[in-house]
């Protein structure tokens, strides 16, 4: 993994655009190269059982989510407001999928939500915006 490659603040509804580059182990969205996504949403589905899969939905689509052993040993919940980092991978036919190295509840944060939506924007606006409109 290249870390000099930041996580991209994104929402589900990005994804669609997203590309894979042909020579790197990493996706484009326009100018903007990336191998790890940053999002924020609610579990809207959660398997039990060992199985090491969730359902996030960030009011804009939905990720799917690969946990390792790490993340699928918490006591996670439908309905549980989440912070995700992880491995995106471009699947044709299936909802995204997000390897997660990195999930935070933050189901007790006040205007999480709406917070998360201006972040995004605030990010797209200053640094992506301007990479994405010279690649269109």
């Amino acid at each position: 993994m290249d870390y000099s490659l930041a996580a991209v603040k994104m929402l589900c509804s990005q994804l669609r655009d997203a590309k894979p580059t042909p020579s790197q182990n990493a996706t484009a969205l326009g100018g903007v190269l990336f191998q790890r996504a940053w999002f924020q949403g609610v579990l809207v589905s959660v398997s039990g059982g060992g199985d090491d899969r969730m359902i996030l939905d960030d009011g804009t689509g939905l990720v799917e989510l690969g946990l390792s052993s790490k993340f699928a040993l918490c006591q996670w919940k439908s309905g549980m407001y989440v912070m995700v980092v992880g491995v995106y991978h471009i699947r044709t036919g299936e909802i995204p999928l997000l390897k997660v190295h990195k999930m935070v509840e933050l189901s007790g944060s006040p205007d999480r939500e709406a917070m998360w939506y201006l972040e995004v924007m605030d990010a797209y606006r200053l640094f992506y915006e301007p990479l994405i409109q010279e690649f269109s």
